[in-house]
Formats: C-alpha cells, sequence, structure tokens
C-alpha cells in the first residue's frame, strides 16, 4: 500500500513537470523568441518577433516622452530607431492592443474593446499562411514558406524609413507607389509634413516635399549615383545603388554588401534626408550624408537660368548662367524683390529651320530639374547636340548617362528655363544654348573653353603677353601639354617685369625649396610668385615641381589656392598663385592678442569648415583621390574675406588605391604627420585627415602641437576628465552665459578633431564625413577613443614606404604668403 502511495506521488511529480515544461515553452515562445505567428495567434504588448540574425525586432513601443503605443519594427541594437510604424495615425491609448493574425491571413491590430484600428487591408487565402519577420526587417505574409512571393509586406507600405532591399517609386502597371513620410514629431509618428518621393518623369531623381512643395532634388540619375550627390560614390562598394527603368517600373533602392553595417535612410520631422551606418564599436549611430546640405540645395533658390554656388556666401550664393545677368534694379520697388532673375543678353536666332546660335559649356553642376525635360538615353551626346540644335525649343542638353565614361551618351534635352541649377564636385556638362554675339565673345579667349574657372586671370595675363611681346622668349622644356592647356605658360621676361627682376623689396617669404615675391600687374591686381631655388632642382626638385603643375592642373575649388600660370624656362622653375593679402592662418592662431582677436569663435569656425571641404574635395571630389601630405596651418592661406585656402601642393600624391609609389619621399612635418606615417610611411588619405584633426585644435586652442605632441596629450587629458571647453584658446574674450548655442558648437568642433587625430586610421573618419559633423550640428556623432595601435590591415589603401627616403620640413617652412 505504501508502494502504491509512492508511485503515486511519483506519476504525479513527473506530470508537474511535463506541465510546467510545457508552460514554460508556450511562455518562452510567446515572449517573442520566435519570427512567426502561424494563423490565430496573436501578439499582446510586451510580446516581440525576432527576426533571424537578431538584427530586427517587432512590438509595442511607445515614442519619446509619449505614453501611446504604437505597433512597430525597430532595430535590435538601437531600441529608440523604429523604422516601420503600422497604426501611425491610430495610437493606443493603453498597453490592452493585440495584434491578430485572424483565420483569413490577414493582420488585425486590436484595442483592448477588440476594436480594430489597423490591418494589413489583405485577406489570404492559403490555408497554410504565416506572417513572419525577415532578416531584411521586412514583415512579410506568406503560403507558409520564406520562398514563396509574399502575399503582403511592410515594405510596400514604408514610414520614414528606407532599409536595404525595400524601393521608392512606381508601378506603372498598377499604379502604386511607394514613399517615405516623415514622422510628425520626434513623439509622434503620424506622417508628418515632408516627404521623400522618387520623380519618375524625365530622368529619375529622389525629391524632398515640404507638402506639395519641393525643397530638395539629388540631381537626375547619371547611371552612377544621383548626379547632384557625389558623395554616395564614397560607400556604394557597401551600399549599391539600384535604379531600375522598365515599361513596368521606375524604382530606386540599394542593397547592403555582406558584412557591411547596418544602414537606414530616413526623412526626419526637420525635413531632413539623411542616410545613417551603425557603428557597432561605439554603439552609436553615425551620420554618412545629409540634404539638404547648403544653401544652394534649396530647390530653386537661384532662379531661372540661375547658378549657385556653395563657395560665393559673400555674393550671396547666386549668380547666372554664361548669356545671362540679372538686370539692375531701376525703381525702388524692383530693389525690394529678393528672387533673382537671370535674363538672356541677347535673343536667340532660330527660325525657318535655319539658325546662327550656338552652344556654350556650364562645367562641374548638378544638371537642372529634369521634370519637363526629354530623355533619350539610346543616342550618342552628338547626336544628342545635333537634335537639340535643329529644334528652336531646345535650350539647353546633356549628356543621361556617364558610366560608359568620357563625356557619356544618352540625352536630356531642356525646351523650358533650367531650374535648380548648382555647382557641385564632379558635377556633369550642361550645353547652354547662346546667341551667336554671346558665343563670339567667348571664341575671343579659346582659353576660357579649357581653363573656364581661370577666365579672368588668364585674360590679364594675355593682355601682359601682348604688350611685352617682343620680349617673349621661346618655351623651353614644358611640362607636357595636356597640363600647358590647362595652366597657362608664362615666359621669364614676363616674371621679371612684374617682380621687378626678383627684388628683394618684393620678396614675401622663404622656405628651404623656394622664395615667393609679390608681383603686381600693370591693372593692379598682385600675384604671388613661388620661385625654386637652384639649389633644389635637381632631378628629383624638378619632378616636385612637375607634380604640383599636374596636381593643381586638375584641380578647382573655392578652399583651394589657385594656380594661375607657370614658368619653365632654361633653370627656373617658377608659379605663380592668387595672391593672399592675409597670409598664413599660423600668422593669426600663435600670433599676438590683436592678430589672435582678428579671429574670433565664429570666424574660426567658418574657417574649420571651409579647410574640411577643400581636403573632401581633393579625397575625390576632384574625381581624383589627392594626399596633400603636407597639412598645416603654415600652408593654410587666407583671402581678404578670411576664406582659407589650402596651400603648396609640392609634395601631393595622385594616386590609385594599392598603387606604390618608390620614387615618392616622405614628407614629415613634426606635430602633423600622423603616426602611421612617421614609422612605417604608409600613405592614405587617413593621414591628411589625421592633420587635419591637428590644424582644428590648433585653431581652437591657439596652441601648437610640435613634435612632442603636447597639444594632443592636453586635449585628450581634458576630453577624458569631461572639461574639454579648457582646450579653448585663453587670450580671447571669454563666452559669456549668453553664448551657450557657440559653446556647444566649440565643444562638438573639438570632439570632431579629436575624432580625426585618433591613432589607427580606420578609426578616423573620412573627410566626407567630417564634412556632414561639421556642417549638421544636430546630428550625433561618436566618441573618440585614445587607444593604442590596431591592426586595420585592409581597411584603408595604402602606398608603402619602402626604399623611401625621409624629408624632414620645419614647421617654420614658409609658403604662399
Amino acid at each position: 500500500m505504501r508502494a502504491t502511495s509512492q508511485l503515486r506521488v511519483h506519476l504525479l511529480l513527473r506530470l508537474l513537470l511535463i506541465c510546467f515544461y510545457l508552460l514554460s515553452i508556450l511562455t518562452f515562445a510567446a515572449a517573442g523568441v520566435g519570427d512567426k505567428l502561424e494563423k490565430g495567434q496573436n501578439l499582446t504588448d510586451g510580446d516581440t518577433l525576432v527576426s533571424a540574425g537578431g538584427s530586427f525586432t517587432l512590438g509595442f513601443f511607445s515614442p519619446g516622452a509619449s505614453s501611446k503605443r504604437y505597433l512597430g519594427i525597430w532595430f535590435s541594437v538601437s531600441n529608440a530607431t523604429v523604422v516601420w510604424v503600422a497604426n501611425r495615425d491610430q495610437p493606443l491609448l493603453d498597453r490592452s492592443g493585440m495584434l491578430v493574425f485572424n483565420d483569413l491571413g490577414s493582420l488585425v491590430l486590436q484595442d483592448g474593446s477588440r476594436r480594430t484600428v489597423w490591418s494589413s487591408d489583405f485577406s489570404g487565402s492559403a490555408s497554410a499562411a504565416v506572417v513572419q519577420l525577415a532578416y531584411s526587417g521586412n514583415l512579410v505574409v506568406h503560403n507558409g514558406s520564406s520562398d514563396d512571393a509574399s502575399l503582403w509586406q511592410s515594405f510596400d507600405h514604408p514610414s520614414d524609413t528606407l532599409l536595404p532591399d525595400m524601393k521608392l517609386g512606381k508601378n506603372l502597371w498598377t499604379g502604386a507607389e511607394w514613399q517615405l513620410t516623415s514622422w510628425r514629431s520626434a513623439d509622434d509618428p503620424a506622417p508628418g509634413d515632408h516627404r521623400r518621393t522618387l520623380q519618375t518623369t524625365g530622368l529619375p531623381e529622389i525629391i524632398l516635399w515640404y507638402l506639395d512643395v519641393k525643397t530638395y532634388r539629388t540631381g537626375p540619375w547619371n547611371g552612377i549615383y544621383f548626379n547632384g550627390v557625389p558623395e554616395a560614390r564614397g560607400y556604394a562598394d557597401k551600399y549599391p545603388l539600384l535604379v531600375t527603368t522598365s515599361a513596368w517600373e521606375v524604382t530606386y533602392g540599394y542593397t547592403a554588401a555582406p558584412g557591411a553595417p547596418l544602414t537606414r535612410v530616413v526623412v526626419n520631422y526637420t525635413g531632413k534626408a539623411e542616410r545613417w551606418e551603425w557603428d557597432a564599436r561605439r554603439s552609436t549611430w553615425s551620420n554618412l550624408f545629409q540634404g539638404p546640405r547648403d544653401p544652394c540645395d534649396d530647390y530653386g533658390k537661384c532662379g531661372p537660368f540661375g547658378l549657385c554656388d556653395p563657395d560665393a556666401a559673400s555674393s550671396g550664393f547666386c549668380g547666372c548662367v554664361d548669356g545671362f545677368s540679372i538686370p539692375a534694379a531701376t525703381t525702388p520697388s524692383a530693389q525690394t524683390v529678393k528672387v533673382t532673375t537671370c535674363r538672356r543678353h541677347a535673343a536667340l536666332d532660330c527660325a525657318g529651320g535655319t539658325t546662327t546660335d550656338g552652344f556654350a559649356v556650364v562645367r562641374g553642376v548638378k544638371l537642372p530639374d529634369t521634370q519637363n525635360a526629354s530623355v533619350d538615353t539610346g543616342v550618342t551626346l552628338e547626336e544628342c547636340r545635333a537634335r537639340c540644335f535643329a529644334n528652336c525649343s531646345c535650350l539647353a542638353y546633356a549628356a543621361a548617362d556617364i558610366s560608359g565614361g568620357g563625356d557619356g551618351s544618352g540625352c536630356v534635352m531642356w525646351t523650358s528655363a533650367i531650374v535648380d541649377l548648382r555647382r557641385v564636385d564632379m558635377g556633369q556638362n550642361l550645353y547652354l544654348r547662346l546667341a551667336k554675339s554671346e558665343l563670339d565673345d567667348h571664341k575671343r579667349f579659346p582659353v576660357l573653353l579649357v581653363a573656364a574657372p581661370l577666365a579672368s586671370v588668364v585674360i590679364i595675363l594675355l593682355v601682359i603677353i601682348a604688350i611685352w611681346w617682343r620680349r617673349k622668349h621661346t618655351i623651353m622644356g614644358a611640362i607636357p601639354q595636356k597640363h600647358s592647356m590647362a595652366v597657362p605658360i608664362v615666359s621669364l621676361a614676363v616674371i621679371k617685369d612684374v617682380t621687378g627682376n626678383f627684388s628683394e623689396t618684393n620678396m614675401i617669404g622663404q622656405g628651404g625649396f623656394s622664395i615667393v615675391y609679390k608681383g603686381q600687374l600693370p591693372e593692379g591686381r598682385a600675384i604671388a610668385v613661388k620661385r625654386l631655388k637652384q639649389s633644389v632642382l635637381t632631378t628629383k626638385g624638378k619632378k616636385d615641381f612637375a607634380r604640383e603643375v599636374e596636381v593643381m592642373a586638375g584641380l578647382r575649388h573655392g578652399s583651394l589656392v589657385r594656380l594661375l600660370a607657370y614658368c619653365n624656362e632654361g633653370k627656373e622653375r617658377i608659379l605663380i598663385y592668387e595672391y593672399m593679402q592675409k597670409k598664413s592662418l599660423n600668422v593669426y592662431i600663435f600670433g599676438n592678442v590683436n592678430l589672435r582677436a582678428s579671429l574670433n569663435w565664429a570666424r574660426r569656425l567658418e574657417l574649420i569648415q571651409g579647410i574640411a571641404h577643400g581636403i573632401a574635395y581633393l579625397h575625390g571630389g576632384s574625381g581624383d583621390n589627392v594626399i596633400h601630405r603636407d597639412l598645416k596651418p603654415g600652408n593654410i592661406l587666407l583671402d581678404d574675406e578670411w576664406k582659407p585656402k589650402i596651400a603648396d601642393f609640392g609634395t601631393a600624391k595622385l594616386f590609385a588605391v594599392n598603387q606604390t609609389g618608390p620614387e615618392q619621399t616622405i614628407v614629415v612635418s613634426p606635430g602633423y604627420a600622423a603616426p602611421e606615417y612617421v614609422r612605417q610611411g604608409n600613405m592614405t588619405l587617413k593621414c591628411d585627415v589625421y592633420s587635419f584633426g591637428v590644424i582644428l585644435l590648433e585653431t581652437l586652442s591657439g596652441r601648437r602641437n610640435g613634435g612632442m605632441q603636447s597639444l594632443l596629450s592636453h586635449a585628450w587629458r581634458l576630453w577624458e576628465t569631461n572639461m574639454i571647453p579648457g582646450l579653448l584658446d585663453t587670450t580671447m574674450v571669454p563666452l559669456s552665459e549668453s553664448e551657450p548655442e557657440l559653446l556647444s558648437k566649440l565643444t562638438r568642433c573639438i570632439q570632431i578633431g579629436l575624432l580625426c587625430v585618433q591613432e589607427t586610421p580606420c578609426d578616423r573618419p573620412i573627410m566626407s564625413a567630417v564634412v556632414a559633423m561639421l556642417t549638421n550640428t544636430t546630428s550625433q556623432i561618436e566618441h573618440p577613443r585614445r587607444r593604442p595601435p590596431l591592426d586595420c590591415e585592409g581597411s584603408v589603401p595604402t602606398y608603402s614606404s619602402h626604399g623611401l627616403e625621409t624629408e624632414v620640413l620645419s614647421p617654420t617652412t614658409i609658403d604662399l604668403t
């Protein structure tokens, strides 16, 4: 009897254990460990689905400070980063909500009274249908196998975020459209006032809207990237862009390469379109792109036939294309009109099948809005020109596709006023129809067609050459023709005349390699004449001279000093640059109190931004990757408006990734050279990033770094003790309590500088990212870390230093001043 009782107890315990086990399994499944719901199952507030791989989570959440509940999908590594919301404009008021996958195969969100607040608006017919949170973050209803075509998916109903494998655009067969819509505020995911769409007429391009007003456009798709966003080339290997144009659909999207970090494109409630990338080491989002970026990104800022230049802030950014100008205001009412109206100088002559018109080239621009343009991708650019020439309504044309190289192919033709034209790095050429008289003006100076950015200076030099024609000598030993076409050659006799035969009274600077003289043109314009010393004109010295001309001939940017001409006559090697009245940056940041006061805090921040833009242009914006290699305040010159210009490209290197240059000398300026460059001679774009970081910190602190790295050590100590404002120049007027915003900007700027001087190259941001961090002062940025070098092999393209000699430059070397 006793044994029977023990047996019953034993069986009862086993039964309880089995029940407990089954209950735990059910609880475990309900807790969101799985990624699927079967028909008849539901998801209550507190439960979640987690995608395979764990990148995305589906569940209920409350945004920001709001207590309202929403069903959404977010990044598992960043719970506050929501990528999709079901009930955007129908929030739940408490935690009684439930997502039901009913027997009809439809997703239904119910409140506590079991009333429907949202549904997938689809009923599946397959009895085996399931709903699954896919690896990509897509919530999909399908027939039971993830390989089956989806019956419904969240990717077809975007919120404010575009993930890899999503798309924007239009299905031309069904009329369905995909677009992003911002949140109403940080705490309210209801549809806001800002939208991001793909323009499906003309050439595809992405448009940002405020209500029904265009605010920003990326420029048209050119076969590689959207014409106005050359930054995309910097991350295209990780996130390839995809544009589809067919009889069925016109869409845009992107994918993520294997191993690429998590990424997202979002339209935020402030009206910005941003691309973010997850930094797993720092557990934060890093900003790769933001649009609009600057005033020239504002849609139609300069009006019809206007041309916006982001480097022309002093003139209000706006000008007109060749052949057009803004008429002078003749009445008080006309003077109050703020919108620029560019008017044609001379009427076109085209009628009855004949014309005397021609085309002028507008170089390096984001192409105008193509909404009303005609497009034919099946012709050559020459055929496009012929079509436009024969059509009196055609006002301009351009290549539709540049993926094949050269001048491009295909044809875009504008028959109405061109709108939203701006200068942009790596921009395309626009061919503008002008009257014959306008073109005749251009033909008087053919060099304009070769070196448009140098137009005014070339004209002056040609006049001088004409005056002294009899004294002009034959040019010997010129640099290869492809460079002499881009930069004019001037005779030695002309240079001697404008410098007083290299008079000592005109000498304005001297370094180990050259002497710099101030020259005066007859019309009063000053130029800087850099004459290499005879002692350095070895074989290497001549190569350095050729390299500086080679590099400068292909560069055009408002933050780079402009090479006007050169002389390569006999034993002389001379470079002519624009003259910088205010000399170099180091004069002011390391000078006396009065000189330092000339650069107030706002001006210093502007200088830092200008320098960053210039380096970013060198690092890819020019079409080539150019490492300056000797960035320092002495090589940053200032013009009359305190605008910085990077100078001295005698050591610069044009390079292809992983190409080695055994002839290249290692140039080391103590305090500015990156540690990997000093130790191993590894030359990368990140070396310039390091030098920029030092310049930034010196500009804000007024202290030299020097070979002992004293400034960097001091800055790191202040950062680690949360006393970073203590780095600011103490000779400046202290910031008042009414300037917290300025102090915040300065502190953020110092943080960016520390990011740039991190020990390992792979930790430092690329310069385009630095520009984004400096211009978007509200975006999150990473936390810099001072740590020993790590192995970054494979992460940064380098030059080997094997067999190179090392050349240490004195920090007091004077270049162009």
